[in-house]
């Protein structure tokens, strides 16, 4: 019974230490591939394409933000509040939603 928990932990051990193997290599693979990817300054970076987007008017108080129509390019549903008078921005794309103050309710 000893053997068998003794050899329970050992190998739960060589999986944590594997799993922080792979975590350290993603890490250092994005890293070098955001490095590379921004040294091309011939390219615009993706808060600079973003920002290039005029900020979206929106009927009412709240805004829904999916980042795009298609669900496996998107990202989880956010709900916006617009209350502020400045652009609120989604926290995934980096959208920028206003409430449509000239817009009339029936």
């Amino acid at each position: 019974m000893a053997l068998r928990l003794l050899t329970s932990v050992a190998k739960s051990t060589a999986l944590r230490a594997n799993a922080r193997s792979f975590s350290i290599v993603t890490t250092e693979v994005v890293t070098s591939h955001t490095d590379k990817w921004m040294q091309d300054k011939s390219k615009k970076s993706p808060m600079e394409l973003i920002n290039e987007v005029p900020p979206i008017k929106v009927d009412g108080r709240i805004a829904v933000c999916e980042g795009d129509h298609n669900p496996s390019l998107g990202h989880p549903i956010e709900f916006i509040c617009l209350d502020l008078d400045a652009p609120a921005i989604c926290k995934y794309c980096g959208l920028r939603y206003v409430q449509d103050h000239g817009a009339h309710h029936h």
